[in-house]
């Protein structure tokens, strides 16, 4: 990942292609806190594409800001494939984004309600998804050892690094 002030590649490329297909981007991000979105804003061009996000730290903001049925909650909690799903699916309706990124888990220290330091969903709705199910979930392969904030920031480059491919093969 670029230094801050830096323009990262594999960004400049996000939002090269959105901008080429005329298609929007939203995201919800959990553990990384609006790291995501800071990212893109980055890019010169961003505004074309960069529709909006929410920070969902807390569980019940991600029912409050992106639509989170709160069964799903109380069933799988906060940090699972499924509320990843959700996440991605409820900004992208609240903010009308052709694609949407979610992304939850644990940055650390410690680990939270039994999910390790290091698991980190990624959640991406293409055009056309219409429902919880039809979102791309990943569990991102986020290294042992890594401090709090690199793990927010390897979980931003690997989203990014997942839209770029999903975006270039994805027809609708």
């Amino acid at each position: 990942m670029a230094e801050f002030g830096e323009i990262d590649e594999a960004t400049a490329d996000l939002i090269r292609l959105l901008a080429d297909r005329g298609e929007t981007l939203s995201a919800a991000e959990s553990l990384t806190a609006g790291l995501f979105c800071a990212t893109v804003a980055s890019v010169p061009g961003a505004s074309a594409v960069l529709r909006g996000g929410v920070v969902t730290y807390a569980t019940d903001v991600k029912h409050l800001l992106a639509d989170v049925d709160l069964d799903v909650l109380e069933e799988f909690g906060p940090v699972a494939e499924i509320t990843a799903r959700h996440m991605a699916l409820g900004v992208s309706r609240r903010v009308r984004s052709d694609w949407a990124v979610s992304l939850t888990g644990v940055a650390g220290p410690s680990m939270q309600d039994g999910h390790p330091v290091g698991e980190v969903w990624c959640g991406i709705k293409r055009p056309g998804d219409d429902n919880a199910a039809d979102v791309l979930v990943t569990r991102l392969p986020i290294g042992a050892g890594l401090s709090r904030n690199q793990i927010r920031s390897v979980s931003v480059e690997l989203a990014v690094e997942a839209l770029v491919e999903q975006i270039r093969y994805f027809r609708h």
